[in-house]
């Protein structure tokens, strides 16, 4: 055990009944002095004022014992482990009547609050959850498959919930103040987080968690959940392995970055790929690869460096493939350039409701990115560089489909020519609320990146692939 006090001053302080608060704080770095502010108060049925009188007591005997510069210098499990003994002892000093069920409860919230991210900790450890939204310390929302949901937990001020996510930022190089009051960073899992603070948000810190799965999602995995069809996700793996431009269009939430995640499961592992993000979430399985990631401006507004330096240096770094994990602004301009000047294969997501709002998105940024072309120039850019757009949507129960899979052919005067390789037809509601629908092909037999399959010896699979959707659909 380690501590700071004599064991007899310890034994002395663990039987006072003066109450203690600590903060709810967030995982401690190397050499970090930890602050404390009140612990959680967690609203679930059954937490008497009994053990919340309990549990403040423990924290005060918890932090008068332990030494905190050597705690935030400690392996968390060590440092876990440590706190556990530390309470347990306490507890079994102080006499505490309370069931097994509640000593492991109170142990648990204790080691989060002191070591983690306090009330978040049970919902990160969740798999099931996709997005946790905080809004300032109010009762905790989640989505899961697909659907809000209020939960029974909360920060107990917002100066806490502010502590915590200046811990989550400060991981990440960046920083939540009123100078920047909005800040993008990840967890250590990926996980992507958004941070909008005072005095932008009336109401307190407002903290929003886009969670990443465990288990990364495959194709194979997609196609069991009914986002595409067996025919489909093999039409995009042969997309993704035969180098073709890929931009994937769907509005927020709609599995975007899960889909690109997906697809450059197929890129070759000796291919040199490098990715540009503002905050990095991408899980490439690839050794060869490269993440950069965007800097926001420092407090006296120099220093910032944008996506579009990002994929402008890429050009330097002797790429294969680029991935945009979102593409925003005038930077769609340098990954059209750079898809039509020898980097085949290269990808990115842009938030658009159909694959022909998607291409006039990308004119519209293009043109507040202050390019003075003339339209039919910019059309015929995005013709030359983009070969396949991959829909992804969310419908109204909250499922996910890839609703499009269409091709980009050429021009004909001055409008972009596509086609439907594979399309999601809705075809109603089922009595518990879900949508009715299937995948089906359009019947068009060889696509236009047919001599690029061939190229890779895909053609096979290819016409495989079509032809087993076309008599499914008969089928049906």
């Amino acid at each position: 055990m380690f501590g700071k006090k004599t064991e007899e001053a310890f034994l002395a302080d663990v039987t006072q009944p003066d109450a203690f608060v600590v903060d709810g704080g967030a995982r401690p770095e190397a050499g970090q002095i930890l602050t404390f502010a009140p612990p959680v108060r967690s609203e679930k049925s059954g937490t008497s004022e009994r053990y919340q009188t309990l549990k403040a007591q423990i924290f005060e005997a918890l932090i008068d014992a332990i030494d905190v510069s050597l705690i935030s210098t400690m392996q968390p499990d060590k440092a876990r482990a440590e706190i556990v003994g530390i309470v347990t002892e306490i507890l079994q000093v102080k006499k505490a009547q309370i069931s097994v069920a509640e000593q492991d409860a109170l142990i648990a919230e204790i080691c989060d609050d002191v070591l983690g991210y306090g009330p978040l900790e049970q919902l990160l450890a969740r798999d099931d959850i996709a997005d946790i939204m905080v809004n300032g310390c109010e009762p905790i929302f989640i989505e899961v498959n697909g659907k809000i949901q209020k939960t029974d937990i909360r920060f107990n001020s917002n100066e806490q919930l502010l502590n915590v996510c200046q811990r989550i930022v400060s991981k990440v190089g960046r920083r939540i103040d009123e100078a920047s009051p909005i800040c993008d960073a990840r967890l250590e899992d990926g996980s992507r987080v958004n941070v909008i603070a005072s005095p932008l948000s009336i109401h307190g810190p407002s903290l929003t968690i886009r969670k990443f799965k465990k288990d990364k999602l495959t194709l194979d995995q997609l196609v069991k959940f009914g986002a595409i069809s067996p025919e489909g996700a093999t039409i995009l793996q042969i997309i993704g392995r035969v180098r073709c431009n890929v931009v994937i269009s769907g509005g927020t939430g709609s599995g975007k970055t899960t889909l690109l995640n997906c697809l450059t499961r197929y890129i070759d592992p000796d291919e040199r790929i490098i990715t540009c993000e503002d905050s990095a979430e991408l899980q490439l399985q690839q050794e060869h690869v490269v993440s950069l990631e965007t800097r926001p401006p420092n407090i006296e507004g120099e220093g910032e460096i944008t996506m579009r330096a990002l994929v402008k240096n890429c050009l330097r770094m002797r790429p294969e493939r680029i991935i945009v994990g979102e593409v925003r602004g005038p930077e769609v301009f340098d990954l059209l350039q750079a898809m039509n000047t020898g980097h085949d294969g290269s990808m990115g997501t842009i938030h658009a409701n159909s694959p022909r709002e998607c291409l006039k998105r990308m004119e519209s940024m293009i043109a507040m990115g202050g390019f003075t072309l003339p339209a039919a120039t910019v059309r015929e850019i995005i013709v030359g560089s983009v070969d396949v757009i991959i829909q992804a949507s969310r419908l109204r129960d909250g499922s996910r489909r890839i609703t499009h899979i269409t091709e980009v052919l050429g021009m004909e005067g001055d409008v972009i020519i596509t086609q439907d390789l594979f399309v999601y037809d809705m075809t109603g509601e089922s009595a518990d609320g879900k949508v009715l629908g299937s995948h089906r092909s359009t019947g068009i037999g060889r696509p236009a990146f047919w001599e690029r399959a061939r190229y890779f010896g895909e053609e096979k699979r290819l016409a495989a692939a079509l032809d087993a959707a076309g008599r499914s659909e008969m089928a049906a």
